[in-house]
């Protein structure tokens, strides 16, 4: 059996992108499975950990099994099973014309548009780094803002078992070399994500007495440290604080709520990070150059 030769990609440089887009609708079409179960599962085990802390609250428990792959997937309305030829990604809903089956009760578009987004940011990411054993690594990466984003937008949570994974991911590939990344610019990225959003958090919580934001943040921040480096660290609050000030407005615009609103700021780190990743040297140059004319 003949060994992987890397060098095919350099031969023809669309295959990375095909394979990543390729890659990108079954992954994603995933994602939209935890995006919803997640939280779910989270919420199980915290009732399951308050009945055994609290027996005397006599928390009655769903013993049915519920995780990523059961129970299978089902229509919601008239509890169909959801047919191999229904789970191919964006061509599915399509075809079904976003309904089901069965009842014909309609699907939402957010699946096929999660699914067509995890393909065009893979594609997207293969197309600019090329291949390369750390692109592969880019595209997971990519997969966990994704789910993190999706998941912060529904519950306003950061499950730790996606930030942790990502933080830790990061750390082993500089110390294995696959990062180009060094190891202490990727340590002091985790420590210095996690403390600056901290220090924000308790300085805000000292002077207001109120929570600006959750911990989830602090460690989502440490994974993109730990991916990128310290030295990303400036443009990715920059342009989280950007996006976030945008669509945090938008939003309160279109919902009528008051200044005091929470909303997830999660998925601007995510943006920001994800932004930073493939273009973040290039606006650095720009704001060099044409804003200060270095």
């Amino acid at each position: 059996m003949e060994s992987f030769n890397p060098e095919v990609f350099t031969q023809f440089p669309w295959l990375f992108p095909c394979l990543a887009s390729i890659f990108g609708l079954v992954v994603g079409s995933f994602l939209n499975v935890v995006i919803y179960r997640l939280p779910v599962m989270m919420e199980k085990e915290w009732k399951h950990d308050c009945a055994e802390t609290f027996p005397e609250l006599n928390i009655q428990l769903d013993s049915t099994p519920f995780n990523l792959s059961r129970p299978g997937s089902r229509c919601p309305k008239c509890n169909t099973p959801i047919r191999v030829i229904d789970n191919i990604p964006v061509l599915s809903w399509l075809m079904l014309r976003g309904k089901c089956h069965n009842c014909k009760t309609s699907i939402s578009i957010r699946y096929p548009l999660i699914e067509a987004l995890t393909a065009a940011m893979c594609t997207t990411l293969a197309f600019k780094l090329g291949f390369s054993y750390f692109s592969v690594a880019l595209l997971f990466f990519t997969f966990y803002l994704i789910a993190a984003t999706f998941i912060d937008l529904d519950t306003m949570l950061l499950p730790d078992q996606l930030t942790l994974p990502l933080m830790w991911g990061g750390i082993a590939l500089a110390v294995f070399g696959i990062s180009p990344v060094s190891l202490d610019s990727a340590v002091i990225g985790a420590m210095a994500g996690y403390l600056c959003l901290w220090s924000l958090y308790w300085l805000f919580k000292l002077l207001t007495g109120k929570e600006g934001m959750g911990y989830g943040d602090f460690k989502l921040l440490a994974a993109l440290g730990a991916w990128l480096g310290w030295q990303s660290l400036p443009i990715i609050i920059l342009l989280s604080s950007l996006v976030g000030l945008i669509f945090g407005i938008i939003q309160l615009r279109l919902q009528k709520k008051g200044i005091d609103k929470q909303f997830p700021f999660g998925p601007y780190l995510a943006i920001a990070g994800w932004v930073t990743l493939l273009w973040g040297n290039d606006i650095i140059n720009w704001y060099f150059s044409s804003v200060l004319g270095i």
